[in-house]
């Protein structure tokens, strides 16, 4: 196997593990919830997670801002400033975690506002909301430690900690709500505890195995001034660009709610295809930003232009074998998620556009990682900015005409313009193989 592969699948593979199992916690919260017997406390654990789902996707530059420049320090042998982004990360993280808590009541009041529930779905999440809140520190923590260790070329860790959550989660959520009585709050408090065994095993395994780079645990330069306008300037972008991304999301699933509960099934059962696709692609993502931190870092043209060429090469072959797995067994798989028969019928006339998702979207997920590791996040921002304002004018243009396929169409030119912009805006940076350049 060729060196670049290996370490590109070194770090892709258990991402993609790590990926797959995070919406198993949720699934788990509604699998025990499911057996209650009321309907109401699925309701109340969809709501609750979905609003914590939406709030910690907000924060998620955590991760991507910390994986990217550690991956450049790392490349550099820099451990000082190693360890100063983990400390910087984790510093921001608990301040953000603790306005959260501080601000749960007028969250939670703005947030329950805007959702449409009886009141006793509302009452159970507003339950689940006020436990689940305080493993805020927790979670934002955990983001600075996987993107840490992500950008330490170590993608093992956050798959470990992943899969220790699920089954702690799992285990904690049975014994709370099947042995001691409890409904919505023991299914909160299994959540709870998930989040912080995880925080506690992330920094068991980075006192075990990076423990020696406490050494560098100093107060100088922590809060440097250059350093911190890098780390803030980088976070910033990925913020903005996050809400662009969630706009979009939102916007998608409130108009297919518009057409209907066919339209709204549908919509929401393909894009779970689009979200299975986006696991895959998420993983080699990661392995982009971390190999090409690394490689910035070193000032390693040959390694960088390699590990950029064999991401797309892995790129392009992973979405022709989706396009052909969809093409043939998609309808099949949609089976798997739905016996309604007017939902998978009605699915028919949209599903040649999951088809056109692969291809069309690869690059945006490989570009995105390159940028994270190259630090050349404003690239991330102009292009989501161009793609979120093709979106919108696309769908309100052609919804008259089209309706539903508008709104397909108007997702499938904004992945598109996503991967084209970002190439655009790369070439000026010469960070494309098939660009040559002197330095970074």
């Amino acid at each position: 196997m060729n060196p670049t592969t290996k370490k590109i699948l070194h770090i892709a593979v258990p991402s993609i593990v790590s990926n797959i199992t995070v919406p198993l916690l949720g699934l788990v919260d509604i699998t025990i919830v499911g057996h209650l017997g009321n309907a109401s406390y699925i309701g109340a654990i969809a709501i609750g997670s979905m609003l914590f789902n939406m709030i910690y996707w907000i924060f998620s530059f955590l991760r991507m801002g910390t994986g990217g420049m550690t991956s450049q320090a790392f490349g550099r042998h820099d451990l000082p400033e190693v360890t100063r982004l983990l400390m910087r990360s984790i510093i921001v993280g608990l301040f953000l975690a603790l306005l959260l808590m501080l601000l749960q009541t007028p969250l939670r009041l703005v947030s329950f506002y805007f959702i449409d529930a009886t009141r006793e779905v509302e009452d159970m999440a507003s339950l689940y909301f006020r436990i689940c809140i305080w493993g805020a520190p927790a979670t934002l923590g955990l983001y600075s430690f996987n993107g840490w260790f992500i950008g330490m070329q170590n993608s093992r860790f956050p798959m470990f900690i992943a899969i220790a959550q699920n089954l702690i989660n799992i285990t904690a959520s049975v014994t709370f709500v099947f042995l001691f009585g409890m409904k919505v709050e023991g299914v909160a408090l299994g959540t709870l505890t998930a989040q912080y065994a995880g925080l506690f095993m992330a920094i068991f395994l980075w006192m075990r195995y990076y423990g020696n780079l406490h050494k560098y645990l100093r107060r100088e330069h922590l809060f440097e001034r250059h350093a911190m306008l890098q780390f803030f300037q980088v976070n910033r972008d990925i913020f903005l660009r996050t809400l662009c991304l969630i706009s979009v999301t939102v916007f998608f699933t409130s108009t297919s709610a518009s057409y209907g509960d066919i339209t709204l099934a549908v919509n929401t059962l393909l894009m779970q295809l689009f979200t299975l696709f986006s696991y895959i692609m998420d993983g080699f993502a990661y392995a982009g930003e971390a190999l090409t931190g690394k490689h910035i870092g070193a000032r390693n043209s040959r390694e960088l232009q390699s590990t950029i060429f064999r991401l797309f090469y892995w790129g392009i072959a992973l979405s022709l074998l989706f396009t052909l797995l969809y093409g043939m067994g998609g309808t099949d798989f949609l089976s798997l998620l739905t016996n309604d028969k007017s939902v998978i019928d009605a699915s028919k006339q949209y599903f040649f556009w999951v088809l056109a998702i692969p291809l069309v979207s690869f690059s945006a997920f490989l570009f995105d990682g390159i940028c994270i590791g190259a630090t050349k996040t404003n690239i991330m921002l102009y292009s989501m900015s161009v793609a979120t304002i093709c979106f919108f004018f696309t769908y309100f243009g052609l919804q008259d005409l089209l309706q539903n396929h508008a709104l397909w169409l108007a997702f499938i030119i904004y992945l598109g313009i996503r991967g084209i912009t970002q190439a655009l805006f790369l070439r000026k940076h010469k960070l494309i193989p098939i660009f040559a350049y002197k330095h970074f």
